[in-house]
């Protein structure tokens, strides 16, 4: 019996690096995103997908896309989320619940409802993309610092309450990648790409199909004793404040 898996935000960007390789992998795909245009180029390149228009903010909208598939899903994907980029005192309250309400509250939402229907089944697999943003505080992008932070924490939460019934829930946190949300900033700025990628450890920016590849890692029967855990991908950022520091000789 095929696999099936739930993808948000799977229609571009990283997204649909993600969906690519789980089609890959041999799922059958349901992509849910409220980019209406991305879903008809996606449906239009790919006749194997199942593409459903909607917003993970709106419960009703998510039930109706999971209605739509032929079973629950074994493996869903919360990577639909936005960025806005304000200094934390100029930004707006309705700035701030946008951006907490996509890429907080439209996960938990997701995943209630996919839980839902994978426990009957004792089994399934959610992943959550966080971000290192969320880990080590980034200037500029405050609201969606707090909600990948809370994410976080939520996958823990998830991975307590559900994995008892079957579930398994991790997430992964990419750093600086070359697609989505900083795909323009990158594009128009290669001063900047070039300086940032060669301040990681790695000495490049990350490509979506590193994001994917773990995706796919935690879906897979390897990962089968991984349980509430961030994997983070980022070359190796997070980890080099000390190597970006004058360091002595003696």
């Amino acid at each position: 019996m095929t696999r099936t898996a739930f993808i948000t935000g799977g229609a571009q960007g990283l997204g649909l690096s993600i969906t690519e390789a789980a089609l890959e992998a041999g799922y059958g795909v349901m992509v849910f995103d409220r980019d209406r245009a991305a879903l008809d180029r996606l449906a239009a390149a790919r006749q194997d997908v199942l593409c459903h228009a909607g917003d993970v903010t709106d419960a009703a909208s998510i039930e109706a896309a999971l209605d739509a598939m032929p079973s629950p899903p074994d493996l869903v994907v919360n990577n639909a989320g936005i960025v806005r980029f304000h200094p934390l005192l100029e930004t707006t309250e309705e700035t701030w619940r946008s951006v907490i309400d996509i890429n907080l509250t439209g996960p938990v939402l997701v995943a209630q409802a996919c839980a839902r229907r994978m426990i009957p089944r004792g089994s399934g697999v959610i992943i959550n993309i966080t971000s290192t943003a969320g880990i080590a505080a980034s200037p500029g992008v405050n609201a969606y610092v707090a909600a990948k932070a809370g994410l976080a924490a939520m996958t823990e939460l998830m991975a307590q309450e559900w994995g008892p019934l079957g579930l398994r829930i991790n997430a992964v946190a990419p750093g600086m990648i070359d697609a989505g949300v900083s795909a323009p900033i990158y594009r128009d700025n290669p001063e900047a790409r070039n300086r940032r990628g060669g301040a990681v450890p790695s000495r490049r920016l990350g490509a979506p199909e590193d994001i994917a590849a773990a995706v796919l890692y935690l879906a897979s029967d390897a990962a089968s004793y991984v349980q509430g855990h961030q994997l983070v991908v980022d070359g190796g950022l997070t980890i080099s404040v000390m190597s970006q520091l004058p360091r002595g000789t003696g």
